[in-house]
């Protein structure tokens, strides 16, 4: 399995959720703010018309999010975790267990940065956590350097999803 680099990885159910994204936006919400907007703009004077402002304002919201996830979507590589040869050391996509000094446990899993979510556990592949975890066996310490400092996490566990 290749090692994600300079390329933006993504898991396969990282890019379906960014997929269903952008297919709501643009099968439900766009059209739905054009015929918002196609109304208003029937309705007269358009600078105080409070409907049309705003449809037109959301719309090119839409369309930025639109064109950001279809970027996103363009240049990710989608490596799948489950497919990891080396299921013995930390790479994309493995859920690890790390104790701290206190040994306070806390699991995390290395995902694309464009589907990471702390409070779900979920870290970013460029995360300074996901780079100190990289490579790591059980066993292993690894310093993280953390905006409040340096933290030492001992890795417990290490698991990949099943094919």
């Amino acid at each position: 399995m290749p090692t994600p680099n300079s390329s933006n990885p993504i898991t396969p159910a990282g890019l379906a959720a960014i997929r269903a994204r952008y297919d709501h936006l643009l099968g439900t919400e766009r059209p739905e703010i054009t015929a918002i907007v196609s109304w208003a703009a029937g309705n007269g004077d358009r600078s105080e018309n409070g409907d049309y402002l705003y449809g037109r304002k959301r719309m090119r919201e839409i369309d930025r999010e639109l064109a950001f996830l279809a970027k996103v979507m363009k240049h990710s590589q989608v490596l799948d975790p489950a497919k990891q040869p080396d299921k013995s050391r930390v790479f994309f996509g493995a859920t690890v267990t790390i104790a701290d000094e206190d040994d306070e446990e806390r699991q995390v899993t290395l995902v694309g940065d464009h589907e990471q979510d702390a409070g779900a556990g979920l870290v970013g592949w460029s995360s300074p956590m996901a780079r100190a975890l990289r490579g790591a066996s059980l066993g292993d310490l690894r310093t993280v350097r953390l905006p409040g400092g340096t933290k030492e996490w001992e890795v417990i566990a290490i698991t990949y999803p099943e094919n």
